[in-house]
């Protein structure tokens, strides 16, 4: 099953949505990491590279990120996996909530890496009202 990783800046809202995505789809392999080390707001390469290898499937694994530096930790953090764990790692610029609840959905039915990347980029063409 692909497996997810949930990157915020506040380590309460990367958790807080892992545990939505867990009740919204089941049984999800998924991994919260936001924060600095020190509890402050921010995103630390390591631990994001630590939970891609904490859920890691070779089916794959989808990581979604809130904001710029996010994403800019994400692509470091690829660079600490060895090549052929990165290699099966894809970046999703999908809105984070509504992303990652597809994501675990399309997920969870046993979507492969690009079915689940296109469901959680999907939640970009759903506006809310």
């Amino acid at each position: 099953m692909v497996s997810l990783v949930l990157v915020s800046h506040s380590r309460q809202l990367a958790e807080g949505l892992a545990d939505l995505v867990r009740q919204v789809a089941g049984d999800v392999p998924v991994a919260a990491v936001g924060g600095t080390p020190d509890g402050r707001l921010g995103t630390d390469a390591t631990a994001i590279a630590e939970a891609i290898n904490e859920v890691y499937s070779d089916d794959g694994v989808l990581v979604l990120m809130d904001l710029g530096s996010s994403v800019m930790a994400a692509e470091t953090a690829l660079e600490l996996l060895t090549p052929d764990r990165a290699a099966n790692v894809h970046l999703c610029g999908a809105p984070l909530v509504e992303g990652a609840v597809a994501a675990g959905v399309e997920a969870r039915v046993g979507g492969d890496l690009a079915r689940v990347r296109a469901a959680a980029e999907s939640a970009l063409n759903h506006p809310k009202f």
